[in-house]
């Protein structure tokens, strides 16, 4: 039932952007699983590109485990992200899989006015993107003034030069130490 509800939401993406069921009609009849602890999909694309939810002893063409924590830096379209699927299968199915999750974007505005109309669809999405800016505004000013009292006023955090000096300070140490050491041996030495 959940792979037939996540069927359903994928198809929605796709056919608002209708390039993106061209790029999959290629691979019809093939199988995709999604391990996303503690669930797995299985979807398998139809001949117009659309998605169906697989049999549970369907084989997999793909087969993706994504980490449960991977999934807001991949909402978030982080690049790094993508890199930390763990991921194996048919490669071009694959490569057109990645294309397709850094490329699709839901168009809140197009669902939403078919409740508002168009003009409050639009304004309404336009002020929850300034609403999400000045989150991530407030949330890196908040962190950035932490630090900053942590490293100034009450100094409980060292500041990067500082580490990078006593390591090259520690560097310069071992160094001295070492030639030290080569002298006492060589006074020793008969």
């Amino acid at each position: 039932m959940l792979a037939r509800s996540a069927a359903a939401t994928l198809n929605h993406l796709l056919a608002q952007s209708g390039w993106a069921l061209q790029r999959l009609e290629k691979f019809s009849g093939k199988t995709a699983r999604f391990d996303i602890a503690p669930f797995s999909f299985a979807f398998t694309i139809q001949n117009d590109g659309s998605l169906s939810a697989a049999a549970q002893d369907a084989s997999a063409d793909v087969h993706c485990v994504i980490a449960p924590s991977l999934l807001p830096r991949l909402a978030l379209h982080d690049e790094k992200a993508h890199a930390e699927i763990t991921s194996f299968g048919d490669a071009d199915l694959l490569a057109e899989i990645f294309y397709l999750s850094r490329n699709l974007r839901w168009d809140a505005a197009e669902d939403l006015s078919r409740f508002t109309g168009d003009i409050a669809a639009e304004r309404i999405v336009q002020l929850a993107k300034s609403v999400q800016q000045q989150i991530r505004d407030s949330a890196l000013n908040l962190s950035q003034a932490t630090a900053e009292y942590w490293t100034e006023e009450r100094p409980l955090l060292a500041k990067p030069a500082h580490v990078a000096a006593f390591v090259h300070q520690v560097d310069r140490l071992r160094d001295d130490v070492a030639r030290l050491e080569q002298r006492i041996n060589r006074l020793t030495l008969p």
